[in-house]
């Protein structure tokens, strides 16, 4: 059976180097055998391991989360449920900060709005916001 060396994984998995042994370190790929020499010798399924971790990344889950979506990989029929349930609460999530970044847009816009409608000598409105002055819009 062909075993990868530890480069030759990162390249054909688009990651470098450091990130599998970060992996490693956070239990993520179980630590490879070493040869004689001391390099590590991944098994092949590596690579699609590596870019299961990096898909589940881009779509927000945290290294917990894809802990256990690699768990419910093992047991496909069973874990269906469990899948739509971690994904149900990832996307309530993302709503959750869609929301929150809204807000902070237009307490943004009005602070922006504040800023074009001072009279030039007073106190710049954003700064005096920030300073946690009062009569400024809160963001």
């Amino acid at each position: 059976m062909e075993s990868l060396r530890t480069g030759e994984v990162a390249r054909r998995a688009g990651v470098n180097v450091e990130t599998l042994r970060f992996y490693e370190r956070e239990g993520i790929l179980p630590e490879p055998p070493r040869r004689v020499s001391g390099y590590r010798e991944y098994p092949p399924e590596t690579v699609e391991l590596i870019r299961f971790v990096k898909r589940a990344q881009q779509l927000g889950f945290s290294l917990k989360e894809i802990r256990e979506l690699l768990e419910l990989r093992e047991v496909p029929r069973r874990a269906s449920k469990q899948v739509r349930q971690l994904v149900q609460a990832k996307i309530s999530e993302i709503e959750a900060k869609i929301r929150d970044l809204e807000s902070m847009r237009q307490a943004l816009g009005e602070l922006l709005c504040a800023c074009r409608d001072r009279p030039k000598a007073s106190v710049c409105p954003i700064i005096a916001s920030l300073n946690g002055e009062s009569n400024s819009p809160k963001p």
